[in-house]
């Protein structure tokens, strides 16, 4: 999920594990160990010089079990050096910061898994990408309560058992929201599904996710031979079928047979996906996996790729999400999650 949300539940296990002992400074230390894995954003830019490889870095290796595990204990024996010092000496333990990190980067790992992006948990063993695509990668519901929360506590002392009560408060709320989101997930499928015989679509497979900052709107996209047929359905519509259907015709006009790029950008998009050429070598590339978004020249897929050939390879100029009018878009948003 989005940053800020993986440095609250970071601060939770870190006031979880060491906050009796070093009060709000166990809140931070989770924080920066909740940050530690999105950090493979810069670490891929240094690694690679092709922003496609770059790009695929991220949730790989910095995200994967493995990795929480050897994490920790480095993390945590540098930070037990660094802080026992002085009148800390003896404070704290090895044991403490090397929990204090296990937590605060596996919870990272598992929580990201929960959204369309996915991460690679079993990397470099696997490059299977586990997504259970049940809550949107920034959702306030779940962040802002959680958020809240660890502000109060951080006002008592350490000592103080109310602390301990506003910790509590604020993983049960995140949690049940989370089951909540899962349970959802498993109702959308099951809307999506009988909308798809309703409209007699005869699909290969498809996929459901939720819209940006919300768990009330969802967009699913069914494939068949030649085509995608994505639909939007909101729980607070007065039926339960999916509407506004578009159809997206397969645009493949550059394949694996011309780039190899293209097999790894397809496997990132999970096969759901259009390439087209644009000519004097540059091409567009469409991730559908994410939901449409309403423009006022109608609706248009926002994660698109600019590609560039550069020496044998394809080689993406920076991602900016295309809309052209962001206000407007919102307000879509707004108006199809109150229901139709």
């Amino acid at each position: 999920m989005d940053s800020i949300t993986q440095m609250v539940l970071g601060a939770a296990c870190g006031e979880a594990v060491l906050g009796k002992k070093i009060g709000n400074k166990a809140v931070l230390f989770g924080a920066i160990g909740g940050t530690i894995p999105d950090l493979d954003v810069f670490v891929g830019s240094l690694l690679y010089a092709n922003e496609i490889d770059g790009m695929l870095f991220h949730r790989g290796f910095m995200h994967s079990i493995l990795f929480s595990i050897l994490g920790a204990f480095l993390f945590g024996w540098l930070t037990f050096k660094l802080y026992d010092k002085g009148k800390r000496r003896g404070s704290t333990t090895q044991k403490d910061w090397i929990l204090l990190f296990f937590w605060s980067l596996l919870t990272h790992m598992f929580l990201d898994s929960f959204t369309p992006y996915g991460t690679q948990l079993f990397a470099p063993f696997s490059n299977y990408r586990v997504a259970f695509n049940n809550i949107a990668v920034a959702d306030p519901i779940y962040t802002v309560p959680f958020l809240i929360c660890l502000i109060t506590l951080m006002f008592y002392n350490r000592k103080n058992k109310k602390r301990r009560f506003w910790l509590k408060m604020s993983l049960g709320m995140s949690s049940a929201y989370m089951i909540f989101t899962l349970v959802n997930k498993v109702h959308i499928d099951s809307v999506f599904e009988s909308s798809l015989q309703t409209e007699k679509i005869s699909y290969t497979r498809f996929s459901t996710q939720p819209a940006i900052l919300n768990n009330i709107l969802w967009y699913g996209i069914a494939e068949t031979e030649n085509n995608y047929h994505v639909g939007f359905y909101s729980l607070l519509d007065r039926t339960n079928q999916f509407s506004d259907w578009k159809i997206i015709p397969k645009d493949r006009t550059i394949s694996i047979s011309d780039f190899e790029d293209i097999k790894d950008l397809a496997w990132f998009s999970n096969g759901y996906y259009n390439a087209e050429s644009l000519g004097d070598g540059n091409y567009l590339y469409k991730d559908l996996r994410y939901p449409l978004v309403k423009t006022k020249e109608g609706y248009k897929a926002v994660f698109n790729l600019r590609l560039f050939e550069t020496n044998g390879r394809l080689d993406m100029k920076p991602f900016e999400p295309e809309m052209e009018d962001f206000n407007y878009t919102m307000k879509a948003l707004w108006e199809r999650l109150k229901g139709k």
